[in-house]
């Protein structure tokens, strides 16, 4: 509910601040004198458009603050996702900043984007111009406002719906992802079960095999003159007249035999003794070595041929071996992950067809109970609109097959409506009357009140088209609302005005500098010549005073009657 309003440098106006009450708040004024102006700028502070020509002409900018205190069933998770505090009244503090530049909306000291405004608007105020499209005469909002009528059984029945709904979809997504993951991935799985192949079946023995064949490879290029090396060695060494060891021996016992002179002597024989006898097994392998080298030009051949093979894999997914290894277990581990087995894409396939008959079945029954629903609704409708001096309306609502499934069932519902006898039945959106758009809005605000969870209504001119003895009815069903939620109404009639709980007056002041916008709250004296002036014309005589007088003694006496409260509390 809309405690109160401020409001400085928008518009016409400078500094303003509106404390609205419960019940029917009425405003009144003279034509032009900045009553719609209100009405905008609890819009603006809610996430309308904005522009700086809307800041007070010679200001920089304009500022509106809302102050709501709201109810206790308010989905407080929506402020607390946004990190929005509130006291222990449940009050809010809604504001907008204009600037020359940029806007900037607030909640209770928070910045919030204007889409997060806009979502907490559908929680707390519905407001319905004649300068603007109605959403209860558009078509897309006829199913919400028809399942906001059911009861909890339809309810459950609806969110089961959306539940199952949401599956399908979420599993025919998954399906369809899958097979075309299975075509896209045709190419690549060949092309990975090429370089798997292809490593595969090189075959490799060790991350050192490429090493160790370009040593061999080395040897075998080398191989007749490492056999000459080696063999002249041994010969050096052992084969051959006065050979390193037999020199080595000669000194060995000579070195014994002069011992018996020196026995220092003796260590330097068992020294050379120890190196004659390594050298002796060095001889014997250098020997053993040149006879035994492969010089074989068909190893060479298959060594190179080898070499070849594992350079290339190297180049392709190398540098090194282990690269390689490493590279085919990475391979194979994607072709796994991209290659659905036919087993999976048979388990999606079936769990679709099985979720959409649950939820083709769940869409009928929600049918029905939208078209049982609607008997109801389009008959509490009609009775409504009678009661509001559209006595020979018709009124029904229109149920429809979908072409497709979507999350709000099969249907397609539309309001229809005949005002008069002889027409057929027409979309509600096709309505041309300002007078029968506000009656119907008004018919199906009224019955709605209950279920809503909008506590504010603002109806800018509802009276717009009707008559005297219509305003009555009007009057009547807008007390009945103001029962159950806050009403804020601008009227030129009199007779909506005098129902009024709380009545504004709103005036336009000019001087040769400026114009400003004041608005006061009229006592019981001042109603009677703000209803009198709203009658006559604002020539006030004698007659147009009882006359106003008796306005608003009549609208105390209803709202005192056993009618109104009866009609308020089971409308």
């Amino acid at each position: 509910m809309i405690k109160t309003i401020s409001i400085k440098d928008f518009v016409l106006i400078d500094e303003l601040k509106v404390s609205f009450d419960k019940g029917l708040n009425i405003l009144t004024g003279e034509t032009g004198s900045g009553k719609s102006v209100i009405i905008d700028a609890i819009d603006l502070a809610f996430g309308a458009r904005a522009s700086k020509d809307q800041i007070r002409t010679g200001e920089n900018k304009a500022l509106i603050e809302l102050y709501i205190q709201i109810s206790l069933d308010f989905p407080l998770d929506m402020l607390e996702e946004n990190g929005i505090d509130i006291d222990e009244d449940n009050f809010l503090i809604i504001s907008r900043e204009i600037t020359q530049n940029a806007t900037r909306s607030r909640i209770n000291g928070v910045l919030v984007s204007q889409s997060f405004v806009q979502a907490l608007r559908s929680q707390l105020v519905d407001i319905h111009s004649q300068h603007e499209s109605y959403n209860y005469i558009q078509p897309k909002t006829h199913i919400n406002l028809l399942d906001g009528y059911g009861r909890e059984e339809h309810n459950e029945l609806l969110i089961n719906y959306k539940n199952v709904f949401s599956e399908y979809k979420s599993v025919q997504k998954e399906l369809e992802i899958a097979q075309l993951q299975i075509q896209s991935g045709t190419q690549k799985i060949d092309f990975l079960k090429f370089q798997i192949e292809e490593i595969t079946n090189s075959k490799i023995q060790n991350i050192n095999e490429f090493d160790e064949l370009m040593q061999e490879r080395s040897i075998l290029l080398n191989s007749e003159e490492l056999k000459t090396i080696a063999y002249s060695g041994y010969e050096i060494l052992y084969n051959q007249d006065k050979s390193l060891i037999d020199v080595l021996n000669s000194l060995k016992n000579k070195l014994i035999k002069a011992s018996e002179f020196d026995e220092n002597l003796s260590k330097l024989a068992e020294i050379i003794d120890s190196s004659s006898i390594n050298l002796k097994e060095a001889s014997n392998e250098l020997r053993d070595y040149s006879e035994n080298l492969e010089t074989s030009p068909e190893r060479l051949h298959k060594v190179e041929e080898r070499i070849e093979i594992l350079d290339k894999l190297k180049r392709k997914y190398g540098p090194e071996l282990s690269d390689i290894l490493n590279n085919l277990e990475k391979f194979e581990i994607e072709l796994s992950e991209i290659s659905f087995s036919d087993e999976k894409i048979q388990k999606l396939s079936k769990r679709v067809v099985e979720l959409r008959k649950e939820t083709e079945s769940l869409s009928e029954k929600l049918s029905i109970s939208r078209k049982n629903l609607a008997k109801t609704l389009s008959s509490q409708i009609q009775n409504k609109l009678i009661k509001l001096e559209m006595p020979n309306v018709k009124f029904e609502i229109s149920i429809e097959s979908a072409k497709e499934l979507s999350t709000k069932g099969i249907d397609d519902v539309e309001f229809l409506i005949s005002p008069n006898i002889g027409e057929p039945l027409k979309p509600l959106s096709k309505i041309a009357s300002g007078g029968e758009i506000s009656r119907v809005i008004l018919a199906i605000k009224t019955i709605f009140a209950q279920s809503d969870k909008v506590n504010t209504v603002i109806f800018d001119e509802i009276d717009t088209g009707i008559s005297g003895k219509t305003s009555q009815s009007v009057s009547e069903s807008l007390a009945e609302l103001g029962f159950r939620q806050q009403v804020l109404c601008i009227t030129h009639q009199p007779i909506i005005a005098a129902m009024a709980d709380k009545h504004l007056y709103i005036r336009k002041i000019q001087d040769e500098n400026s114009t400003k916008i004041l608005i006061d709250e009229l006592n019981q004296d001042e109603r009677i010549n703000a209803l009198a002036s709203l009658a006559s014309g604002f020539n006030n005589d004698e007659n147009s005073l009882k006359f106003a007088a008796s306005l608003l003694k009549q609208a105390k006496a209803f709202k005192s009657s056993n009618d109104f409260i009866s009609e308020s509390c089971f409308s």
